[in-house]
This record gives structure tokens, C-alpha cells and sequence, in this order.
């Protein structure tokens, strides 16, 4: 019998992180069997019975997936739209004033912005759902097929598993829950995905000899060798360290264990943190919107009152009057900026996943051309996962290949007796570099015995026997500094064994000191002797013989992908969990100005406004944990940056989310990736960085269709309520404005496809209210000057007269005078180049503004003319037509001119 299925499970509850922790605490404390008789199981395991039941009490192996929603779900969000929101109140207003005509194109306009949201978030996420992939699909099982009967291992689905199982574990295999150890040997894990550690783990069931290596030495460690980055210094004891815990979520790389599962699903750790990460915060594209949405909102509240009042005062006429401030309104509105927004970035999404980034979320687009501040860890990034030798060392500091020679004979051993997926990142840089070198101790040497490094030793031990020396055999020994040294009794200097002074052993410990300082991990290396060939491996009264020096090799393009990210107006901050001097010494390398690096420990000391402080001048910040990496980024947001964390693992599933774009790469956890905004085919910062231009242009379009529509409209609604007040009769008819208001809007929508100027992209931009203001001012009120020119030309012409077809010629005026000047403004503004360097508009926005010309001649003096009210104009109102819009022009160039060098920037 199965499993039961999704629809069968009980609700999922939130378990709280720290009931968790300690749960599995309290298992990795425990002996063996009674760890079994808690979870009411056996060596042999569990019966299939048993299994079943559980099954069905506690639901799946699974977390909670993020599961495609239904297009039902995503509109409501894509509704909550400002601007969405302020058109849907204005069809209200329309319908309930009988304008049905202009209640449906308003309310068409709202649900195309919506439906082209809907559409590129399902798209997002089914590209997303390609990347999806944490757990394995299958476990090896030990239970038994009926109560009492043998115990027998098979595979199982891990959805299947169930607390009780008994699980074993092999190389290459994904742990499939949190799993506490029965039986080990030589277990070796990645926990990358759920640290950001790239040096494996290992793993040991017993309790013996670990609990002071796991309580009380991992900070000797950390310091000697690199090692052990995540752990602040005064926490050493994490679930991570815990010998006897494997965590769902690591990969196993060598050795194999038993186990039994003590937590699945959403009681596992990486389930419990998913389920506890905090919500995602306001970003600097939701401020940006809302800043610009209030600001036009007040321009609304304040301007169609006023032509309410005046036109129902001067006409005694309110129903009409409203009527016509609801259309003043509609005008006011830039109806299609939803749609041209939602556009404009999902042909930028498209463009960058071709580039091999899937965003997600639109928004996240300008958030990442706005960032100014990206915050990122070392690892693949800024360094490869490789590590190399910096040097090789005698006792005396003196370059020395004998170390290295007998480093990488230590290693050699350790993976052909142990296996090559026992060699860790250490251990193939040595190797490789003797390679190099041509390293060899002697000939006739063979290995007799290896034992890999363990949590409890810090050390890696093999035994060989060289055909120079019978009957004795050679142990060699390399691991942490004060490990190796705790081994030694003797010293070799100057090809001379000393005895190992107090005086001899601080001068040692100084000089690994001063290796630590400059950045470097360092690794002992230390041999001795086991007579007659057989005996038991003592580590004891052994000779120290150097260090050797080991550095994480640069990322190739890292310095060049830096200084292109500075000259984009893009600084890095490194938050990182390993040591602060190796960050710093990887600042120094890429060209990062290290500065002095910042513990985790120091950042609880501080309140939020001396943390804000202090990371606004500080670069590395190191030893941190995920709850402090989400207080850095947080703490740069509340300075006015836009933050951008790139991070891959489980514990950078906060700081994802706390930035204004999380990114990450598509084999992060599974946690990161739900956290994220952005994916990345590969996690390198020169693609990052070519991410920025199409995503600044994207912003460029979207700034520019809103200064060109808010000024012409304002200026338009300015012209208009001047006009209502000097004349008998409205200058135009509701529905007019409301069908010159799309025809423009719809031009507008074809700036999405617009070039941009060539640097006008070069520095991270994001909303500014101010400037918006700055810019409608002046240009609209260029506008309303041309408008108020065209009503003094169409007063000429046709009098003073209040007659029917005189109203119906000044309607007609107006509207093409509007529709003109609105489209000259569009490529008037939609670049800052001058005349001399005049830039071209695209070819779709060409094509648009002749259409919306051909529209409004047809209008006007074709056979439709008096669908909506209009008849043609005589000849000589286009002599001053003409006129009036080469004044346009030239209004408009001086105070574009004059605009650029008053405010230094342009759109």
C-alpha cells in the first residue's frame, strides 16, 4: 500500500526553528538505541505496517512546494495596482454617470495590463520549474516486510520515508531527511546547500572522543585551518558541526552510514526554516510606484474639483459638469502605464533569458538596473571552488618541497585506499600542485593504511612502507595546525629533529599566526614512525617537518566583472561566513578596498542606526550568520540603496528575501530559489553584470512614457479648465477626451519597443517624485501654452460665436491640435539628444504616431466625421496650425535645453 497522496495529507502546521533545533539536539545527544526506542523503531527498522500508518499520521516526505497558481490567484495580485485600482474607480464613475462607452474603455485598458501580468508570471514560473530539484527520488530502506520477519533493503520513493526508517546512506546519494547516525565509515557530506561551506563535512556515529571536538574546538580549528566558515566564533556548536546529524539537503561525497530518520518534511530543519523565513518586504520598485501613483493622485485630487466647480458654476449644469471631470480625470490618468509597464519588462524578462536569467517577478527587473549595492559571498563568485598551494613551508618559514612532497603523498594514499570521492577540495589541490612540481618522496613507497580526516582528530593519517627502510614504516600525518602540533614531540630544522620547546612551540604558533593573518589556511605536516610493521598507529612523539599554505583560487574574470559593476555605479560588499583576514585578502586580490572587516559577533552589539552606519563604509563582512546577513541588507536599505543579494544556499534564504532582488543560481537550494528573484544559469558576476543594460533600458522606457504622458495630459487638463472658464460651452466633449486620451495612450505603448540614448543607462536609477514634478511642470506647461495658442487661433477664425457649429468646429480644432502636439512631444522628449545629434525614434514608434495621425484626420474629416461630433476644419485654421506647433517645437527644444542644464540629468 502506498503512501497516501497530497490530497489525503493532514494540514501542514508550522513548526517553530527553535522547537526543531532542539528536537534534533536532543537526538544527536542521545546513544543509538535509545534514539530508536524514542522513535519507537529497530536496527532492523521499521515493518511495513508501521510504515503505513506513520504515512498516514504524518503526511509525505515533502516540503511545501511552490506550486504554480492558477491564473484565478495571480489576478487579484496583478489588481493591486495602483493605477489598475484608480481605473477601475473611473469605469465606476463613468457606468454610474450612464457613459457606458468610456466605462468600457477604461475598464479594457485595466484588464490588458492585467492579463499581460498573469501571463509573463506563469511563463517565469514555468521556466522556474525546470530548476526544481533537492531531494532524491529514491532511498535505500531498511524494514521489514511483516512483524517479526527479516529486515530486508530496498529502494523507496522519499516521499515515503518516514520518522523510524532506517536509512542508509552512499556516495553520490542526496540525504532524504534529517537522519541521525547509527553506524558510519568514513562518512564524508556537502553541506553547501544548506552552509555555504564548500568543504565537506565529516560524519561519525559514535559518541565517543567527539563531544569535545564538536563543544569545545571548532574555533582551534577555524583558525588553523579556514575551515568551519558559517560559525560565528561564539557558537561553534551548530547542527552543522554535530558529527552524528546528517541534514536533509547535503549531498554524500564519500564513505557510507546508517541512519534513522527522526524528522521529515516540514519537521526537518530546511523544512522548519523555509516555513519560519520572514515575509518579502516593500521593494524599490513597490516605493517607486507608490511615490509616483500619490503623486499623480494629489495632481487628481487637486485639479478635477476645481473643473467641476468652475464648469458647473458657469453652466449650472452638474450632471453634465460631473461627467466631464470624471473624463478631466480619465485624462489626467496615464491609463496605459500598467500595460506599458507590465510590457516593457516582460520584453526585458524575455531578452535576459536569453542571456540565461529567469526572473521570476517583473518588478525585480528595475529593482535590479536600480541596484547600487550588491551584497555577495566569496565562494564562486569572486573565487572558484578550487582551492591552490600559496606555499610550503619548513619550521624555520623557509620554502621547503619536501612538505608539500609528503602532504601530497598523505593524500594520494587517502584517496586510492579510501576512495576519489574521499579526496576533498584539500586534498586535490595538493596533489595537483606535486603533479606540477614533480614532487616524489622516493621511490618504492606503498601505502599500508589510511585514516581519513575526522571531526575528533582534525587530522588525516596514512601508513606507508618504503622499500629504503625495512621493517619500519613511515606515518604521515597533516590537518590543523594545533592538532598536528599536539602530536609532535620533536621539530625538524635544518635537516636536524629538535626536541619541541615551550620556546619552539610559541615561535610555531606565530608563524602559522602570521600565515593566518595574511589570509592563508594552513595545514601541519608532521611524520614518525611505527617499527616491526604491524601495531596499532600511535600519533604520538612525531616530527613536525612544516606547513603548508592554501588559498581559494580567483575566479578568472572576477576583477574585470568588479570594476564593470563599479563603473555601472554598483558596489560589492562581501557577507561572508569564513574568516575575516582570508576576505580580506580576496578583497585585495579583485581590486575591493578591504577596509576593516566587521565580525557577525560585533553586528548583535548594535542597534539598527549604528548597523546602518556601519555598513555603509564598511566592505567585508565576516563570520556572520543568516539572521545577520538579512540585518546588513536590511540596514543598507534603510541608507536609501537598492540592495542586491546573490546567495545560494539555505542560510541566505533571509537575506534573499530582505533585498530588493534576491539572486541566485538555478542549483541553489531549493529554499534560495523560492526566495529568489532572479536566477542564473551560472553564478558569475559578469553575467550579472550584463544583466544591467537591458534592465536599465527597460526602466528608461518606462520613466519616459510617464514624463511625456503626465505632462501632456496636464498641460492638456490646464488648457482645458482655462478654456471651461472663458467659454459658454465645454472646449471638448467627454468622450472626446476620453477617445483622444487612447489614441495617444495607445502610441505610448509602443515606446516599450523605443531605443534608448546611447549612456543613458550607465548609473542605477528608480523612481523620483520630485523629478517627475520638476519635469511636468515645465513641459506641461509648454503644453498648455500651445493648447491656450490653438484656442486664440480657433477663436480668430470662427468668432465669437456660441453657435451649435461653432462649438463643433472648435471641438474639432482642439482635438487635432492635441492628438498633434502630444504625438511632436513624444519625439521631442523621448531622447535627450539635441538637434546636432538628433536620435531617431524606433521604427515602432513611428509606425504608431503616422497611424494615430491617419486616425485623426479620419476622424475628422473622413466619412466618420461625425461619429464622434466632428466636422472638417476650414483651410485657413491649418495656416495657424501650423504655426502654432513650429512654436511648439520650438518651446519645447529651448526648454529642454534649458531643463538639461538646470537639473543635469534627463530622463
Amino acid at each position: 500500500m502506498a503512501a497516501p497522496g497530497a490530497a489525503d495529507q493532514p494540514a501542514v502546521a508550522r513548526t517553530p526553528l527553535p522547537t526543531v533545533l532542539t528536537r534534533l539536539r536532543r537526538f544527536a545527544a542521545m546513544p543509538p538505541l535509545q534514539v530508536l526506542r524514542l522513535v519507537e523503531s529497530s536496527p532492523s527498522g521499521l515493518d511495513e505496517p508501521q510504515a503505513q500508518l506513520r504515512a498516514q499520521r504524518d503526511g509525505e516526505n515533502r516540503l511545501i512546494r511552490q506550486r504554480s497558481r492558477h491564473w484565478s490567484r495571480r489576478l487579484p495580485r496583478a489588481m493591486v495596482n495602483p493605477f489598475v485600482l484608480i481605473l477601475l474607480c473611473l469605469a465606476a464613475v463613468s457606468a454610474a454617470t450612464d457613459d457606458l462607452p468610456a466605462a468600457a474603455v477604461i475598464v479594457t485598458l485595466a484588464a490588458a495590463s492585467c492579463v499581460l501580468q498573469v501571463r509573463q508570471e506563469h511563463r517565469a514560473d514555468q521556466a522556474a520549474t525546470t530548476l526544481r530539484a533537492i531531494v532524491s527520488r529514491t532511498a535505500t530502506v531498511v524494514r521489514r516486510p511483516r512483524p517479526g520477519g527479516p529486515a530486508v533493503a530496498r529502494e523507496v520513493p522519499t516521499d515515503h520515508l518516514v520518522p523510524g526508517d532506517v536509512v542508509r546512506l552512499a556516495p553520490g546519494e542526496l540525504v532524504p531527511a534529517d537522519i541521525r547516525l547509527l553506524r558510519s565509515g568514513d562518512l564524508m557530506v556537502n553541506q553547501a546547500l544548506l552552509t555555504g561551506e564548500s568543504l565537506p563535512a565529516f560524519k561519525h556515529a559514535s559518541l565517543s572522543g567527539l563531544e569535545i571536538a564538536y563543544h569545545g574546538r571548532s574555533g582551534r580549528h577555524d583558525r588553523a585551518t579556514g575551515a568551519g566558515a558559517g560559525r560565528t566564533e561564539d557558537a561553534p556548536g551548530t547542527l552543522f558541526d554535530d558529527p552524528r546529524l546528517c541534514l536533509l539537503g547535503s549531498t554524500v561525497i564519500g564513505g557510507t552510514g546508517t541512519g534513522v530518520v527522526v524528522a521529515t518534511g516540514t519537521d526537518t530543519y530546511l523544512g522548519a526554516t523555509r516555513q519560519n523565513l520572514p515575509p518579502r518586504g516593500e521593494t524599490a520598485f513597490d516605493r517607486g510606484v507608490r511615490g509616483v501613483s500619490f503623486t499623480l493622485v494629489r495632481v487628481m485630487l487637486a485639479a478635477v474639483p476645481a473643473v467641476l466647480a468652475v464648469n458647473a458654476l458657469a453652466r449650472d449644469d452638474w450632471s453634465r459638469a460631473l461627467l466631464f471631470a470624471v473624463s478631466v480625470a480619465v485624462g489626467l490618468t496615464p491609463e496605459m502605464l500598467p500595460v506599458v509597464t507590465t510590457t516593457v519588462l516582460a520584453r526585458a524578462a524575455a531578452l535576459l533569458r536569453e542571456r540565461g536569467l529567469i526572473v521570476k517577478r517583473l518588478p525585480a527587473i528595475h529593482n535590479l538596473g536600480a541596484m547600487d549595492v550588491l551584497c555577495t559571498d566569496k565562494t564562486g563568485t569572486l573565487t572558484e571552488d578550487r582551492t591552490r598551494v600559496a606555499c610550503h613551508l619548513d619550521p624555520t618559514g623557509t620554502s621547503d618541497r619536501s612538505v608539500l612532497a609528503w602532504a601530497a603523498l598523505n593524500s594520494q594514499i587517502n584517496t586510492e585506499r579510501l576512495g576519489p570521492l574521499f579526496c576533498d577540495p584539500l586534498d586535490e589541490a595538493l596533489i595537483r600542485r606535486a603533479d606540477e612540481l614533480s614532487l616524489r618522496v622516493d621511490d618504492g613507497v606503498t601505502g599500508v593504511d589510511a585514516f581519513g580526516f575526522d571531526v575528533a582528530r582534525r587530522r588525516a593519517t596514512v601508513v606507508v612502507r618504503r622499500t629504503a627502510t625495512p621493517g619500519v614504516d613511515t606515518v604521515v600525518t597533516k590537518g590543523a595546525v594545533e592538532e598536528v602540533l599536539d602530536t609532535c614531540a620533536r621539530v625538524r630544522r635544518g635537516g636536524v629533529d629538535r626536541p619541541m620547546s615551550p620556546d619552539e612551540r610559541r615561535r610555531l604558533d606565530e608563524l602559522a599566526g602570521s600565515l593566518y593573518d595574511a589570509g592563508v589556511r594552513v595545514l601541519a605536516v608532521a611524520i614518525g614512525t611505527r617499527r616491526g610493521g604491524r601495531g596499532p598507529v600511535g600519533e604520538r612523539d612525531m616530527t613536525l617537518i612544516g606547513y603548508i599554505g592554501l588559498r581559494d583560487e580567483l575566479r578568472g574574470g572576477a576583477p574585470a566583472a568588479l570594476a564593470a559593476l563599479a563603473a555601472q555605479g554598483v558596489g560589492v560588499k562581501l557577507v561572508t561566513g569564513d574568516h575575516p583576514q582570508v576576505a580580506a585578502r580576496i578583497c585585495r586580490e579583485v581590486g575591493l578596498p578591504a577596509g576593516r572587516p566587521v565580525l557577525g559577533s560585533e553586528l548583535d552589539e548594535l542597534d539598527d542606526e549604528a548597523l546602518a552606519e556601519l555598513a555603509e563604509r564598511t566592505t567585508i563582512f565576516a563570520r556572520v550568520d543568516p539572521h545577520q546577513k538579512a540585518r546588513v541588507v536590511t540596514a543598507l536599505r534603510g541608507r536609501g540603496h537598492t540592495v542586491g543579494y546573490l546567495g545560494d544556499g539555505l542560510n541566505d534564504a533571509s537575506a534573499l528575501r530582505a533585498a530588493d532582488v534576491g539572486i541566485c543560481v538555478e542549483n541553489a537550494a531549493q529554499v534560495a530559489r523560492a526566495s529568489a528573484d532572479v536566477i542564473l544559469a551560472r553564478k558569475d558576476l559578469a553575467a550579472l553584470n550584463d544583466a544591467l543594460g537591458p534592465a536599465r533600458r527597460a526602466f528608461v522606457n518606462i520613466i519616459k512614457h510617464i514624463k511625456i504622458t503626465v505632462s501632456s495630459n496636464v498641460g492638456n487638463v490646464t488648457s482645458v479648465a482655462v478654456a471651461g472658464v472663458l467659454l459658454p460651452f465645454l472646449p471638448l466633449l467627454p468622450l472626446q477626451i476620453l477617445v483622444q486620451n487612447l489614441l495617444f495612450d495607445v502610441s505610448q505603448l509602443f515606446l516599450a519597443f523605443d531605443r534608448t540614448d546611447e549612456g543613458g543607462h550607465g548609473r542605477p536609477r528608480t523612481f523620483d517624485s520630485g523629478d517627475l514634478l520638476r519635469f511636468v511642470v515645465c513641459f506641461g506647461v509648454i503644453n498648455a501654452l500651445a493648447d491656450l495658442a490653438t484656442f486664440a487661433a480657433l477663436r480668430h477664425v470662427l468668432g465669437a460665436s456660441a453657435s451649435p457649429s461653432a462649438q463643433v468646429l472648435f471641438h474639432t480644432g482642439w482635438f487635432v491640435e492635441n492628438l498633434l502636439t502630444q504625438i511632436l512631444a513624444v519625439h521631442l522628449l523621448r531622447s535627450g539628444a539635441g538637434i546636432r545629434r538628433w536620435s531617431w525614434a524606433s521604427r515602432p514608434v513611428m509606425f504608431a504616431s503616422l497611424a494615430i495621425v491617419a486616425v485623426s484626420v479620419a476622424l475628422t474629416v473622413g466619412p466618420v466625421d461625425g461619429l464622434l461630433g466632428f466636422r472638417p476644419l476650414p483651410p485657413v485654421y491649418f495656416g495657424w496650425l501650423g504655426v502654432v506647433l513650429a512654436g511648439f517645437c520650438v518651446m519645447t527644444l529651448a526648454g529642454k535645453f534649458a531643463y538639461q542644464r538646470a537639473v543635469r540629468s534627463w530622463l
